[in-house]
């Protein structure tokens, strides 16, 4: 094992749009690390189709965007963070710009300075800024182009962090601090010593906990578990969003088929071929996103059914072929027609709502630790994520850690030394199988028992699985040396056990979390369901 100590000023965990953002708006004079668990820009954030909602249209006003994001979170939204985070959304397309980024332009957006804007869930205006169907794609590579020009940021790719390191057991230490993190590097299966004087964790969120996801493989809940053993509050992590319709199949399983198929007229049908929506909601497939996706998962539930079917081979073939050209050729190289035979479909978890609770600055719990997009619980989401407003939560925190940062770098010395990773008592792993099965159970139970559509009963009997899978893998976690996979399913056992807990503490259906035991709102749990750890220690304002 190496004997260095990897030594920076900023030590930035994750490289979407919150991880690169933040880094790229730091001074060049200061230390920087990016740790990315695989390459670069492999995250959510390359694969977002839709935009960013800003107010940029004339005709548009911040006073809408906040409504309509008050309206969306169900109650849940901390007001003072949805005006906090809209306000500084045209600074932040504009600053998106300046780096590059080539939004979708038109002519006729006169009053929207010549940017295409689109219109999207929740929203009553155009407001969301795009790159045609690929927005994530286009701010992923344009900020990739500029932090490897960065001089003074060193990037770790395929490299993944295992805990973070605290001040809690050195003397001395008046408050916790977080000092850095242990990583592997995943190439020569060592774990390094990273020190920092700030930590941002930007890991993305929580959504491979489920058996579907359209998520990439990465979204594993490592920033939330790690921020969860080292102390810090985490919030409203009941609030798992599902898109009804994700392909089902195994060569395909984080494809999404986009609700404008729906919207031209395609049906969601049973596998005997029998339409099914208009039987939950007088506006059948059209209704809103989370009544669709509990209508499939309770159609797949009562037949035992592992997929449902989207049909819209009524429709011209000519028309389904101009209109979704993307989703009509990704198919057909799978052996599926879509203009002749239905695409088999499931919900699929889409957004972590819920995540590491922090304050304005993106400041958690822990002093010299920041946390920023999917990771962050900000109070901007509330019980449901508007469409768009994702990304410019991301730009908005990440620009308000680097400013904090720097206005605290110099009361932040070096952190002291600290041991090394410890594998002197430690074996290779002797039965890899152990760690793929246990996965595999963990995100089916989590699927079947703490998915769309909730009971107690089925919270419990999650619960009861997941504290014995606690247990075997602390005692693999002991023995065997730290592998990739082992690290991910440790922290998707700790975030499941968080999704278990705070549903169990919602006793209503609100927003995302839907209880049968509790089918109706309650207007007397207002606020976020917060979990506090056994190491929980308030720490002084700044």
């Amino acid at each position: 094992m190496s004997a260095n100590y990897f030594r920076h000023d900023v030590l930035i965990l994750g490289s979407g749009a919150a991880g690169l953002s933040l880094a790229l708006r730091l001074h060049d004079d200061l230390s920087v690390a990016v740790v990315s668990k695989r390459e670069l820009i492999e995250g959510s954030t390359r694969y977002a189709q839709g935009g960013i909602s800003a107010v940029l249209d004339a005709k548009d006003s911040i006073e809408s965007h906040v409504q309509d994001t008050l309206k969306a979170g169900a109650g849940l939204c901390d007001p003072e963070a949805v005006r906090f985070v809209v306000e500084r959304g045209p600074a932040n397309i504009r600053w998106l710009l300046d780096q590059g980024v080539e939004f979708t332009r038109d002519e006729e957006f006169v009053s929207a300075g010549g940017y295409h804007l689109t219109r999207e869930g929740g929203h009553t205006h155009r407001r969301v800024v795009h790159a045609a169907d690929a927005t994530g794609a286009a701010v992923a590579n344009t900020l990739e182009g500029r932090i490897r020009a960065k001089s003074n940021v060193t990037l770790y790719e395929q490299h993944i962090a295992v805990d973070l390191i605290t001040s809690r057991h050195h003397p001395g230490q008046e408050q916790n601090r977080c000092l850095g993190a242990y990583i592997l590097d995943r190439g020569t299966g060592q774990v390094e010593t990273f020190l920092a004087r700030f930590v941002i964790l930007a890991t993305g969120g929580a959504n491979k906990v489920y058996l579907y996801t359209s998520n990439p493989d990465v979204s594993t809940g490592d920033g939330i578990a790690m921020a969860w053993r080292a102390g810090c509050r985490v919030a409203n992590m009941e609030f798992m969003q599902f898109h009804p319709t994700c392909l089902y199949h195994p060569e395909a399983r984080t494809f999404l088929i986009s609700e404008a198929l729906r919207g031209e007229g395609a049906r969601l049908l049973l596998p005997d071929g029998e339409r099914f929506m208009p039987r939950f909601d007088p506006r059948a497939e059209l209704a809103p996103r989370d009544v669709v996706a509990r209508a499939i998962d309770h159609e797949m539930k009562r037949l035992g059914s592992e997929c449902l079917y989207l049909d819209i081979s009524h429709r011209p073939s000519d028309f389904v072929v101009e209109h979704f050209p993307t989703i009509h050729a990704h198919c057909l190289e799978l052996g599926i027609d879509i203009t002749r035979e239905p695409i088999p479909v499931v919900p699929a978890a889409h957004y972590t709502c819920g995540g590491v609770m922090v304050d304005h600055h993106a400041r958690t719990d822990l002093l010299g630790l920041y946390a920023s997009g999917e990771t962050a619980y900000t109070g901007l989401h509330g019980a449901n994520r508007m469409a768009s407003n994702s990304l410019l939560e991301c730009l908005v925190y990440s620009e308000s850690a680097a400013q904090d940062i720097e206005r605290l770098m110099d009361r932040y010395p070096d952190p002291v030394e600290v041991p090394h990773w410890d594998e002197s008592r430690v074996t290779e792993p002797d039965e890899e199988v152990v760690v793929t099965h246990n996965w595999e159970e963990l995100r089916r139970f989590m699927w079947d028992y703490v998915g769309i559509v909730r009971t107690n009963k089925r919270l419990r009997r999650a619960k009861r699985r997941t504290e014995l899978l606690a247990q075997e893998i602390i005692e693999y976690y002991s023995n065997f040396r730290v592998s990739n996979d082992l690290i991910e399913l440790r922290n998707l056992q700790e975030v499941s056990n968080l999704i278990i807990q705070s549903a169990l503490r919602r006793r209503e259906s609100r927003g995302l979390h839907y209880t049968l035991d509790f089918p109706f709102r309650d207007p007397s749990q207002h606020g976020p369901t917060i979990l506090i750890p056994d190491t929980y220690q308030p720490k002084e304002k700044d």
